[in-house]
């Protein structure tokens, strides 16, 4: 049931490096055709730094690693359903095109044997879970799934101390490369303390004990947290100043469930003139070249 591009086939059985991507920011994180450019600039980074893309979907109920291009496009036009790891099934035997969140993503990069997996920001703790219990699906993956996340923390409209709290409760590892901090996703800093570690190789060198120490290291994944460019990095107080005017929105609409992070990601690029969108796509290439130099040190040690 799992369809592998002969490209990511061919490196996965050459032992060469991978680099898993997400197929949710095309379908439901920007617009067309902006989407689709963003898309295959992130496969080039991954490819110009030494590894092999492998952007994840399912395509007509097929769980497929390594979106060939008029795939990546037939995304990008609309239509694709949002998937977690448990919508999975159903958009499986419906045969349903489907665009995998962090979740759902590491479970079918798992399943075909790709360890490192980059993305934006990771779904976590909402702001008013004590409330709604509303707990992004990635925080369990990450505690039950064997991939290396790369991210710029969480997304930046979520309790970023609770979702780093849940990660601890949950026995998943969580570094920062380049920073001392948990980054807030538009932000470089939150004021939530990180271990830092100094280099891709010491990464790999962690990650690559975390996987032959299943016996007594932590079962799931790692999270590496990476700040977004400094460049188009946004003040903190600007942005969350931004985001209690999108929660109120949210609010106000009754937005709920799995359309939240959606509707307030797009809130936020409105918030701020569309800054947040550019932070949003420089910081995705970043995590995109980190995550495959990383993949190659991890190859060099293997």
């Amino acid at each position: 049931m799992l369809r592998v591009s002969i490209a990511v086939a061919e490196a996965i059985e050459h032992n060469q490096p991978v680099v898993a991507l997400e197929s949710t920011l095309i379908s439901h994180g920007l617009p067309f055709p902006q989407n689709l450019e963003v898309a295959t600039a992130l496969e080039a980074e991954v490819r110009n730094n030494g590894a092999i893309p492998a952007t994840i979907g399912v395509v007509g109920g097929v769980p497929t690693v390594g979106l060939e291009a008029h795939e990546l496009e037939r995304f990008a036009r609309g239509g694709a359903r949002k998937l977690s790891r448990r919508d999975l099934a159903a958009a499986i035997a419906q045969g349903a095109d489907g665009a995998t969140t962090v979740a759902a993503t590491m479970s079918l990069a798992a399943a075909a044997g790709i360890t490192v997996f980059a993305t934006g920001g990771i779904g976590g703790v909402h702001r008013g879970a004590d409330r709604t219990w509303d707990v992004s699906g990635d925080l369990t993956e990450l505690a039950r799934t064997q991939v290396l996340v790369v991210c710029a923390g969480a997304k930046a409209i979520l309790d970023l101390p609770a979702t780093l709290e849940y990660l601890e409760t949950l026995g998943v590892p969580v570094f920062g490369l380049g920073t001392t901090e948990f980054p807030a996703f538009y932000s470089r800093s939150s004021g939530l303390p990180l271990p830092a570690l100094t280099d891709p190789a010491e990464v790999a060198r962690i990650w690559l004990a975390q996987l032959r120490g299943s016996a007594y290291a932590a079962p799931g994944g790692m999270l590496l947290c990476v700040p977004p460019p400094a460049e188009t990095a946004l003040d903190r107080d600007y942005v969350e100043a931004a985001i209690v005017r999108a929660l109120a929105r949210a609010e106000v609409a009754a937005i709920r469930g799995p359309t939240v992070t959606p509707f307030l990601l797009a809130a936020m690029a409105e918030e701020t003139s569309g800054e947040s969108i550019a932070t949003n796509i420089a910081l995705l290439r970043n995590n995109a070249r980190t995550a495959a130099v990383v993949a190659v040190a991890l190859q060099h040690q293997q």
